[in-house]
């Protein structure tokens, strides 16, 4: 027993006992060092996916907020060619040119314009709104054809209201209110009048401040 003892007591104060503990704590830390900064490591890998993630979030928000103003200097300048093109063919430049539109479709269409009324909106600053109260007589297929080509004409003429006044035979009379617009410096201090109760061939033409 007591040189089992002895025995025991050698292998524990030899210097190979402890050259194999201490290697087996530094074997025990470097494992626990490896652990801390592959976990540590995950970690930091995580956090930069994420941060990438939402500045990718971020910049594709943002691109989807700018893509309106892509090429917003060329949309503004197409605009304004199409408004300046609007404006010189379609923009009637008095109410002569009016007057004399209405009661050319009238004689084309084949319609009598008993009653042509103006009426001035408020002046804009780039059209002033002219107000058009008109009574036609006619057979319903020309009034037709009369105001298909009021809608389709150069000059800009917009609708606004149709009401049937009366009917006779195969004439029908029918009261129609519709706009045109002019330019501000276009525009006479009041409309003129036009006479009713005759047929468009005999219609005198409105000119300013008659």
């Amino acid at each position: 027993m007591s040189e089992r003892g002895y025995t025991w007591r050698e292998r524990l104060t030899s210097a190979l006992t402890w050259h194999y503990v201490g290697f087996t704590v530094l074997l025990v830390v470097a494992i626990g060092l490896a652990v801390r900064v592959g976990l540590d490591w995950a970690a930091i890998d995580t956090h930069a996916s994420d941060v990438s993630t939402e500045k990718q979030l971020q910049l594709r928000a943002l691109d989807i907020k700018t893509a309106p103003l892509r090429g917003l200097d060329k949309r503004v300048e197409a605009s304004r060619a199409e408004k300046t093109e609007f404006m010189e063919k379609r923009i009637p430049p008095d109410y002569s040119s009016v007057s004399d539109r209405m009661l050319a479709l009238g004689v084309a269409s084949g319609v009598r314009l008993t009653r042509l009324e103006y009426a001035q909106g408020q002046p804009g600053t780039e059209l002033t709104e002219i107000q058009m109260d008109a009574g036609i007589t006619g057979q319903y297929p020309q009034i037709m054809k009369f105001i298909n080509s009021l809608e389709r004409d150069q000059i800009f003429f917009l609708i606004r209201a149709m009401s049937l006044t009366g009917q006779q035979g195969g004439m029908v009379s029918l009261r129609l209110q519709l706009s045109t617009w002019l330019r501000p410096e276009d525009v006479p201090p009041a409309p003129p009048s036009v006479e009713s109760g005759t047929t468009p061939a005999q219609q005198p033409v409105a000119r300013e401040g008659e």
